[in-house]
This record gives structure tokens, C-alpha cells and sequence, in this order.
């Protein structure tokens, strides 16, 4: 299952009146691969986590799969964020916690049984190929390999959109070029993928749609974009 992410009239406005994003329209069909471009500050996180639930809107609508995440309970956004895996910048890999452990957490929190949690870490390691590092420490690991652990734990729920945030900051253009190896492999078979980024390297080298803001306006949004 991929999902189908719409934004229609979103205006969020921050205490102190900051407007990160406002009156931002487009749509991203299901198993579509777009890239959120724009200046430092121009509203492309504000974007993922109005998508996530982790914030919402003080105007407008956000869909996904025809849901109204802004109108969403606090009961329903765990529902929601099995279907989303979000990869943030900071990739928060818990020290205390082996390389496997920290890919099991969503797993944990859905209440997944230990068998079938430990089959789908073991299958998530391996697609990002990291096989046989379950045991490892995140300090053991390069800057790239802890950028697809982060990956593997978002996708071992099986998302049906994955989120990143500037994924291949910090990384060099190798590490760069495998991380979004991966996310076109996901895109393959189906997974919607929205990665915010101002990499242009990475887009020359991984063309894709682009959904371009300023200052928290979409001032293009390539195809697709609503009438």
C-alpha cells in the first residue's frame, strides 16, 4: 500500500506569529517520489511533520489516504504514524541500545510479538545491508551506516510513505548516493517517498519531482500540481 498525501490552503503560524508555511497547496500520488526543495527555513520540515501529525495546522487541510490528520485524535495518530516512516535529521539512535534494539522500537510500541518483531528487524537490516549488525553499538558505525539504521527502523513497520528529512546531510556523496539508493529501491514497489532536502547534487544525480517553497509558499509544485 503507498499513500496519497494532499495539502490543501496549509497555513501554520508559530507563537510569536511566525508563519512557516502559508496557504501551501499540492498533492503527492500514491507511490510518487518527490523532493521538498527550498532555503534554509522556507518551511520544507514544517511540511513532513504537518504530514506526521506531529504538528498541525492553524489553517488549511493535510490528507493522507483521505484522513484529516489535523483533525485526528491523540488515540489515532499512532495509526497514523505506522503508515509513515519518518526519518528526521538528527537520526536519535539510542546509545544504552544495540543497533537491533533500536530498529525494534516502533515494533515495541505496536505491540508486535517478539517472533515476528525479530523477523522483520532481521529483513529491514538486511534491506539497508546492514545483516548480521544487529548486536552492534550505534557508536561502532559510521555516519552512514547510522543514517540506515534510522532507515531500516522506519520502514520495519512497513510503511506505506516514508518522510526524510535531509537524509544525506553530513554525509559525504558516496554515503550520499546509497542512502538514496535505498529510497528508490522503496519507491520501486510502491512506497510513496518525500524527501526535503537543498542537496543539489543529490537531485542531479536522483532526478525527481520537486515541490519547491519560499518563505512557506509553494512556488512550484512540477507535476502534479492542483488547479
Amino acid at each position: 500500500m503507498a499513500a496519497t498525501i494532499r495539502f490543501a490552503g496549509v497555513t501554520k503560524r508559530y507563537p510569536g506569529g511566525h508563519d512557516a508555511l502559508v496557504d501551501a497547496s499540492f498533492t503527492l500520488a500514491d507511490g510518487e517520489f518527490a523532493y521538498l526543495t527550498g532555503h534554509s527555513g522556507a518551511g520544507k520540515s514544517t511540511v513532513l511533520k504537518l504530514a506526521a501529525g506531529i504538528e498541525r495546522p492553524t489553517h488549511g487541510t493535510v490528507l493522507v489516504n483521505q484522513q484529516n490528520v489535523g483533525r485526528l485524535s491523540a488515540r489515532a495518530i499512532p495509526w497514523l504514524r505506522r503508515h509513515l516512516g519518518l526519518v528526521m535529521p538528527d537520526v536519535k539512535l539510542l546509545e544504552g541500545l544495540s543497533v537491533g534494539e533500536n530498529v525494534r522500537l516502533p515494533l515495541e510500541i505496536a505491540g508486535v510479538d517478539r517472533a515476528e518483531s525479530s523477523r522483520r528487524v532481521r529483513a529491514a537490516l538486511d534491506k539497508v545491508g546492514l545483516a548480521g549488525r544487529e548486536r552492534a553499538r550505534p557508536a561502532a558505525l559510521s555516519g552512514g551506516e547510522q543514517q540506515r539504521v534510522a532507515i531500516a527502523r522506519a520502514i520495519v513497520n512497513r510503511p506505506a510513505a516514508l518522510l526524510a528529512d535531509e537524509p544525506t546531510a553530513n554525509l559525504d556523496a558516496a554515503a550520499a548516493d546509497a542512502v538514496l539508493a535505498l529510497f528508490r529501491d522503496f519507491h520501486a514497489v510502491g512506497v510513496t517517498v518525500i524527501i526535503a532536502t537543498h542537496d543539489e547534487g543529490v537531485i542531479a544525480r536522483h532526478p525527481g519531482r520537486r515541490v519547491v517553497l519560499d518563505h512557506g509558499r509553494v512556488i512550484g509544485a512540477g507535476a502534479g500540481e492542483p488547479q
